[in-house]
């Protein structure tokens, strides 16, 4: 087998490919003068896709019907109450962080709560939730648009060596995602439970903890987003997560996750997410209006989703 034909075989490498082609087409429009301010952006933008999308992929794993639909108000959260925590105190940033981790376990315990002891199901469990946890946000903002520290700011929007900070956290996220998936025991266990539960029960699995602990890492790295980009954004906004919710579902799928669970894909979180961001920009480049901009960005998702799965089946 060909090098080429053992790379078209890899799912994730068609998001990367869309992703390029997207950015060449922009690059060649804009005659090569944003080349670099283009790639940092789409690295600044699409880190925040990335982190969301690595917990919804975790989920998504589990099999049928999982799926994390609180991820945009556990952003809010996290961002509005770290925020008010830190109080622009630049002492208070690890401090910070911390809170806005113990939001999202908070959150994360009371999605597996409704899913397990209510048996409700999960995509009803965690769309309940999230209007608890967006009540909360709004509570607990009450109007105000406190300002992140000075120190957290800078991190957030300055560049290490070229490449944007908030980057650099998402490919250490992404690597702790990927040796916990592909290299230790608890992601053979969440791809044994995706592929079939009742099989991963007779085998001995820990379902229930090993779901337990999935719905919390999901909002723990809604979290930690919505930690970074309320300090990005200067302040923490209501509708900030808004967004996230259906790109953090298409970055998964774009990025080459079985939909039906038992398979991940780390890097093709990465291509996704840069795919996303990149079709957004060329279309305002090219002066396209919001309405067009929104159909002609679900046109052209369909199309990579058919032609990586089409090359797939062919493949198999």
């Amino acid at each position: 087998m060909t090098t080429l034909a053992i790379i078209a075989r890899k799912p994730w490498v068609w998001s990367f490919v869309a992703a390029f082609l997207v950015w060449f087409v922009t690059i060649l429009f804009t005659g090569g003068a944003s080349t670099l301010g283009l790639s940092q952006a789409a690295l600044t933008f699409a880190a925040f896709s990335i982190v969301v999308g690595l917990g919804q992929m975790l989920v998504i794993t589990l099999g049928p019907g999982n799926i994390d639909l609180c991820v945009p108000a556990t952003m809010t959260l996290s961002g509005t109450v770290a925020l008010k925590f830190m109080n622009v105190d630049n002492s208070l940033i690890v401090a910070g962080l911390l809170v806005a981790i113990g939001v999202g376990v908070a959150v994360g315990i009371g999605n597996y709560l409704l899913i397990k002891l209510l048996r409700i199901p999960p995509i009803i469990a965690t769309l309940s939730m999230s209007f608890i946890v967006q009540s909360t946000a709004i509570w607990t903002n009450r109007g105000l648009r406190i300002k992140p520290p000075e120190a957290l700011a800078r991190f957030t929007t300055e560049t290490t060596l070229g490449v944007p900070n908030v980057a650099i956290v998402a490919l250490v996220l992404s690597g702790v995602a990927y040796i916990l998936l592909y290299r230790s025991v608890y992601g053979r266990w969440v791809a044994a439970i995706g592929q079939s539960i009742n099989a991963a029960r007779m085998a001995g699995i820990p379902v229930d903890g090993v779901r337990f602990a999935t719905y919390m890492l999901c909002s723990v790295l809604a979290a930690i987003c919505g930690y970074l980009l309320a300090s990005f954004a200067g302040g923490a906004a209501l509708n900030m997560g808004q967004e996230y919710l259906l790109t953090s579902i298409a970055v998964v799928v774009i990025g080459g996750t079985a939909v039906a669970g038992g398979d991940s894909n780390v890097p093709g979180i990465w291509g996704a997410s840069l795919f996303m961001f990149l079709v957004v920009s060329m279309l305002n480049t090219y002066g396209f209006g919001a309405g067009i901009r929104l159909v002609m960005t679900g046109v052209i998702i369909i199309a990579v989703i058919v032609i990586a799965g089409g090359r797939k089946l062919r493949n198999h």
